[in-house]
């Protein structure tokens, strides 16, 4: 039996109930991991041609040589086995959650006293651990809350009853400040120690407002008993939970128990970001990098996160928030795409957290590699404006003109997305009379390639021009003379709306304006203008000093020339001596110039 034959048996004998899939090559290591509703509709797609568009699709395909399935009972199990596959087997051809971080827990210690404390390490002797925290700062947060409120021991003595009633241990600095009730000596009861913990147990789940509802019920019933210190005493700890909510609170306070997750990508990566939200505070907040292998759709990226950050924060939330709604069913949960009020603002809080992270880790990745930013920059060129190769060699030409005089023009150039100063050119425009923008594009485009054409220089991979269709079609005029058209793409930008033209389309493309790509060709046109208006106002500084000293009757332009050479300005020259004047020029001009200024 062939390999193709094989196969198609294994499609065909593929069960139509959820599940698991293994792909697995000749020397059975799994390629791929993935699960499925009906597991021989999903397997088939990937050898229908509609799905292997993809190369990285077709090139996995093609190393598939066995396939595996597992049974589960339902969707969520086979979501929950894969994820665990995954992260045992770590195929090839799967999505890739980096994150090798370890995060910090709360731990309710099991003890007679129980303490409460931060750790990394989490022991299986019957304590309590709530977490893992990926933000410190909500952790720090929550325990400085319950070390302000409850006054907790924080020392390690084995407080059972009869080295307590044997008088083994005294009380110690932080009684005497008053941060501990000294339970080490008996001066506080297990039972009020154990209602404090009940307390901070419900404050780190986030039921802050069940917690502040009970003690104001104490302050009331300490008050008609004429306990006033008590009364005292309990409202400082009202008032701390308030000042902790203010802090933590985000949105409406009645959102209760929400989980919320934003998707963003760029590439082929892609960023989530997930947040626990309980009476209108963000308890858990994490994002997470996930890199694609065979261009994943949203929504599959959308599951996998999910899945893993519900797992790994051990989230029972039955409402979630998502960007749009997934292609998948997790039993007792409701998924929302909130469109305003809110739940709207707390997913739009969401996706800045995930476009912080992206923009973080671009940094990141521009001290650490800075050769892959920059591909990933130009890859990025490439696919929005539609290029078929990277455009590591861009060229941006702009016309200078004040009130139709000294007209110039500039030519900058980008290597790899960044200028190469060196490679600036300015032009002086020769066959164009009066302020005509089109007439000198098509002059400076013609000249700019024709010498490139001569002397066998690299011909750029873009050529942009900083105008509207007008100027485009000019310099295309010149690209067909030169026989360039055609062979180097070409665009236009306006400055208006910062549309995009191209040739013959009438329609523009407008990017992103928080794109990478349109901030590169911001900034070559943003070169283009700068470069080509300082070589504008020297042009005119130059010519006015010029004419001021052509009027003088005698003096010629080789005179003028040396003049400026040695004076630098007319400035000097109108104070210079007449001995002065005379170092530069015959003394019969040097007296013509002194007589004209004095």
């Amino acid at each position: 039996m062939s390999k193709e034959e094989k196969l198609e048996s294994l499609v065909r004998s593929a069960p139509k109930k959820p599940g698991v899939y293994q792909y697995l090559d000749k020397d059975h290591r799994i390629l791929y991991i993935g699960k499925a509703k009906n597991l021989r509709n999903r397997v088939a797609s990937y050898f229908n041609a509609d799905r292997t568009k993809s190369g990285k699709t077709r090139l996995m395909v093609s190393k598939i040589n066995d396939i595996k399935y597992i049974i589960t009972e339902s969707e969520l199990d086979a979501l929950l086995l894969e994820n665990s596959l995954i992260k045992k087997h770590q195929p090839r051809y799967n999505v890739m959650l980096k994150d090798d971080k370890t995060y910090p827990w709360i731990c309710i210690k099991k003890e007679r006293f129980p303490r409460v404390f931060k750790t990394r390490t989490l022991i299986k002797d019957g304590s309590e651990y709530f977490g893992p925290y990926a933000s410190v700062k909500i952790m720090n947060t929550i325990l400085d809350l319950v070390r302000k409120t409850y006054k907790l021991r924080t020392c390690s003595y084995h407080l059972s009853e009869g080295n307590i009633e044997n008088g083994k241990f005294k009380r110690c600095l932080e009684f005497h400040i008053g941060n501990c009730k000294a339970p080490c000596e008996g001066l506080q009861s297990e039972e009020e120690y154990h209602m404090h913990i009940d307390e901070i147990r419900k404050i780190i789940k986030g039921d802050v407002n069940e917690v502040k509802k009970r003690l104001k019920e104490d302050i009331k019933s300490a008050s008609e008993n004429l306990a006033f210190e008590k009364a005292a005493e309990l409202q400082s700890k009202v008032e701390a939970i308030e000042k902790f909510q203010v802090k933590s609170t985000v949105v409406n306070p009645s959102i209760s128990n929400v989980d919320v997750f934003s998707l963003i990508s760029d590439k082929d990566l892609s960023y989530v970001n997930y947040m626990k939200v309980n009476n209108g505070a963000i308890i858990q907040a994490h994002t997470i990098e996930i890199k694609q292998k065979l261009e994943e759709s949203p929504s599959e990226l959308l599951e996998i996160a999910i899945i893993e950050m519900r797992n790994r924060f051990s989230s029972q939330s039955k409402e979630v928030l998502v960007p749009f709604i997934p292609d998948v069913d997790l039993e007792g949960v409701q998924f929302h795409n909130p469109q305003r009020g809110d739940k709207k603002r707390l997913l739009e809080l969401s996706e800045r957290n995930a476009k912080y992270f992206m923009m973080e880790r671009r940094k990141q990745e521009v001290k650490k590699d800075p050769q892959r930013h920059t591909i990933r920059i130009l890859e990025g060129m490439k696919n929005d404006l539609r290029l078929n190769e990277l455009p590591d060699h861009i060229e941006c030409f702009d016309n200078s003109n004040i009130q139709g005089s000294s007209p110039a023009a500039a030519c900058v150039v980008f290597k790899d997305a960044k200028p190469s100063k060196k490679d600036y050119r300015h032009y002086n425009i020769k066959t164009v009379k009066g302020p005509d923008d089109f007439a000198s594009m098509e002059e400076v485009v013609h000249r700019r390639y024709k010498r490139l054409l001569e002397e066998g220089e690299p011909l750029p991979k873009l050529i942009i021009i900083d105008g509207g269709k007008g100027q485009l079609s000019s310099a295309l005029k010149s690209l067909e003379v030169l026989g360039l058209r055609g062979k180097i793409p070409i665009i236009g930008i306006a400055k208006r709306l910062e549309e995009i033209f191209y040739p013959g389309d009438k329609y523009p493309l407008f990017l992103d304006k928080r794109s990478e790509t349109l901030k590169v060709i911001q900034h070559l046109r943003n070169e283009a203008h700068r470069f080509g208006l300082k070589h504008h106002r020297n042009k005119r500084s130059s010519e006015s000093i010029r004419s001021e000293l052509e009027e003088i009757p005698g003096i010629g332009d080789s005179s003028i020339k040396e003049l400026f050479e040695h004076f630098n300005s007319v400035k000097r020259i109108k104070e210079a001596a007449l001995d002065e004047l005379m170092v530069v020029l015959p003394p019969n001009r040097a007296k013509l110039v002194y007589d004209f200024f004095n």
